[in-house]
């Protein structure tokens, strides 16, 4: 959600700046901004509702005329998408300029007090207002220099924000701060960057400092980079990261869309999630975030999964998974619903907390809670060093690599196999599972990768060949049972995210409590029908579709006969005990909602009004 770039240094700051916008389209973003500062200090905005590609067309007059310069992709929180919404932003005097991501929560009230002031506003935005109250601050106080006067307005607003400000009088210096929204500062030999992530930067450094929540930085070539605690004005030496991210893994390598090279990177982030955990020629799971905590999460009277959109559906098949292996009971509850309703936790409570980004604003809120109550909070996610990574008390990364189109797939496939490892390893420490049937489930969870690469190579082009029948289609129904009702869930949510067909998941058995109604010949339906679990039941399920000319889209194990002869289209995919079948079944339902809206002509990487990381409530 919004996208910031920041520069100074010995290159041309507008490549390196719209280029770095480029890299952070995937977050989702509905108009783009830059500004440079020229050799005599004065400084250039460019803004434009749209994409970058927009912004190009009316800025390459900035180019080549500036060594310091940031920009935004902005996703509208208050005002339209507009030209004179989008960002940077100017305090009244032009001298001071500001891009933001993120939510000024008492924008309203300081709104008020500065046009008391005779302050003005050009915009419906809440970080016009917060660029007029530096100036206001420096107005008030001319003793005040410039990152001082960001401090004290950051000192007087609440919300969440990642911030970067320009100053015509402090040629070269940017100052940055943070409070709930991600900032990472990249360190250049003679040269600094500043972004929302690494990817910006980095083929130019593999060195970065990731802001805290509650600093903020003042950075130039002639004092480097100077952190301070926002509250208290306090110096803060700061923990330099070395980046693991490459420029190969952020770029498309030869694909349409990134949505499809990360379906294909699948075989290898499941592989690289177990890798170094699944140990099956020991007959160990070995994981220091389990390992370290193993009794208190053994101990817990109950565990309460918190997650939002593809990571809540993670949780839910997790739910199943840890239920029936560590006989541990577990609710699943939506983190942008779990700190309104006063929920009941103890300190005998667990909590895992699944995100892909790390920096889930939701999420994030219903972690602080959690822990306010005595929980004992683990973290999934995706992104080393991200807030909920460091928030936390233990918890797993999913070694997914990095995900850059909007629509989660092998960040979600990555999460149901960390799901797994801790359901199977509580499991086998608490007695629940035998040595033998703990050795078979190993044994076919490290068979994944190449059950997944075999599931890719015989189905990608009939999935593509079956999406085009359907590409007029209006509304969907995905059904399953048992750990496969959350597939069919997560199913729904690809087409509809992307393709923008309605689309609902259903447990298979709750068709005849409502939707059945809808079932006609011109209504499609994908039921997950895999061997294992409730196949009979299904099989009725499918015959009462049948009856009522629904099309159905089976999905069966090879060699099914049942379903498929009564299926109108028929996709395969090898067979594995239930449990493990959602991490399969996904794979040709993403394919499904990739193809159907390429075919639609939808934008599949930056599907309209989604976000990758909702860094606000």
């Amino acid at each position: 959600m919004c996208g910031i770039v920041g520069y100074t240094g010995f290159q041309d700051s507008y490549d390196i700046v719209i280029n770095g916008l480029r890299r952070l389209e995937y977050r989702g973003y509905d108009s783009a901004g830059i500004v440079v500062e020229d050799n005599q200090g004065k400084l250039y905005t460019a803004k434009t509702k749209g994409k970058v590609e927009d912004l190009v067309k009316i800025s390459t007059n900035l180019k080549g005329i500036s060594h310091t310069g940031m920009g935004h992709t902005r996703w509208a929180t208050h005002g339209v998408p507009s030209d004179r919404n989008s960002h940077p932003h100017s305090s009244n005097s032009k001298k001071i300029v500001l891009v933001h991501n993120g939510i000024i929560e008492n924008y309203d009230t300081i709104k008020t007090m500065l046009m008391g002031k005779g302050f003005t506003f050009e915009s419906e935005t809440d970080t016009e207002v917060l660029v007029n109250l530096i100036e206001y601050f420096m107005n008030n106080d001319t003793s005040l220099d410039f990152p001082t006067a960001v401090r004290y307005a950051l000192n007087e607003v609440y919300g969440a924000y990642a911030i970067t400000v320009m100053h015509q009088d402090y040629p070269g210096v940017l100052v940055v701060g943070r409070l709930g929204s991600p900032l990472a500062i990249g360190l250049g030999e003679g040269e600094y960057f500043i972004a929302s992530d690494a990817s910006p930067f980095v083929e130019f450094t593999k060195e970065a400092v990731y802001l805290e929540e509650g600093h903020m930085a003042t950075i130039s070539l002639e004092n480097g980079v100077d952190i301070r605690n926002i509250k208290d004005n306090e110096k803060i030496t700061p923990a330099i990261q070395e980046l693991k991210l490459s420029l190969e893994q952020i770029e498309k390598g030869g694909y349409e869309h990134f949505m499809l090279k990360e379906i294909f990177e699948q075989p290898k982030s499941i592989h690289d999630t177990l890798r170094g955990r699944l140990l099956v020629d020991e007959g160990i799971i070995k994981m220091a975030g389990i390992w370290d905590h193993l009794e208190r999460l053994n101990k817990a009277e109950r565990i309460v999964i918190i997650a939002c959109g593809t990571s809540w559906h993670a949780g839910l098949i997790g739910e199943y998974l840890i239920e029936e292996f560590a006989r541990i009971p577990v609710e699943v509850e939506y983190a942008s619903e779990f700190r309104y309703r006063n929920p009941i936790i103890t300190n005998k409570d667990v909590v895992i907390a699944i995100s892909q980004s790390g920096e889930t604003a939701d999420t994030m809120a219903a972690i602080k809670l959690a822990k306010e109550k005595g929980a004992f909070v683990y973290g999934i996610c995706n992104v080393v060093d991200s807030s909920i990574s460091r928030f936390t008390d233990g918890g797993s990364y999913t070694h997914a690599g990095p995900e850059i189109g909007v629509a989660s797939t092998k960040a979600f496939t990555s999460q149901l196999t960390i799901l797994s490892l801790i359901a199977l390893k509580l499991g086998k420490h608490n007695g629940n599972l035998s040595n033998v049937e703990f050795m078979r489930l190993i044994t076919e969870l490290d068979a994944l990768p190449k059950k997944v690469e075999e599931v890719l190579a015989t189905t990608h082009d009939l999935v593509k060949e079956i999406a085009k029948d359907f590409v007029g289609a209006q509304n969907f129904l995905y059904l399953g049972r048992g750990y496969n009702f959350p597939a069919a869930l997560e199913g729904a949510l690809k087409l509809k995210e992307i393709s923008y067909i309605h689309a609902e998941g259903y447990p298979a058995a709750e068709m005849k409590h409502g939707p059945i109604a809808l079932i006609d010949e011109n209504m499609p339906i994908v039921i997950i029908a895999p061997k294992q679990g409730h196949y009979d039941k299904v099989v009725s399920n499918v015959q009462e579709i049948k009856a009522r000319k629904g099309k159905i889209i089976a999905l069966v194990n090879k060699g099914d006969v049942q379903v498929s002869n009564m299926a109108d289209y028929v996709i395969e995919f090898p067979e594995t005990s239930e449990c493990f079948s959602p991490i399969i079944a996904s794979v040709p339902l993403q394919l499904l909602a990739y193809y159907i809206a390429v075919y639609r002509g939808a934008n599949v990487d930056q599907p309209r009004n989604l976000a990758k990381s909702v860094t606000v409530e």
